[in-house]
């Protein structure tokens, strides 16, 4: 038998479970009971919400506020080392690459 054949054949067997799956889901959806379902949200209200902030609260969010206000510059930032690399030995050095570097270097064709 030619593989074009037999090709033929699977397709025409698999169509034909297929659509009788389907007859079988469908009857199945349709038969089944239908039912109803009634949903009621009722939003709840906080009556104890204070919405002027304190001045201790106001001094809690000044400290927070103060203690995250660095200013940084180039001085802060890590560089990039690279030490020796030894593939012979598994050394391949300890140096850092970006996504944006190993994505360039894939997308070279």
């Amino acid at each position: 038998m030619k593989t074009d054949g037999l090709k033929k054949i699977i397709k025409e067997a698999v169509r034909e479970a297929i659509q009788e799956e389907i007859k079988d889901i469908l009857l199945e959806a349709v038969r089944s009971p239908k039912t109803v379902v009634n949903e009621s949200v009722q939003p709840t209200v906080n009556s104890k919400l204070n919405t002027q902030p304190t001045a201790n609260t106001r001094q809690k969010y000044m400290d927070i506020m103060n203690e995250t206000a660095l200013s940084f510059n180039s001085s802060n930032a890590q560089t990039f080392n690279p030490k020796g690399a030894d593939p012979i030995n598994g050394n391949l050095g300890t140096g850092e690459v970006g996504m944006d570097t190993i994505m360039g270097l894939l997308n070279t064709k």
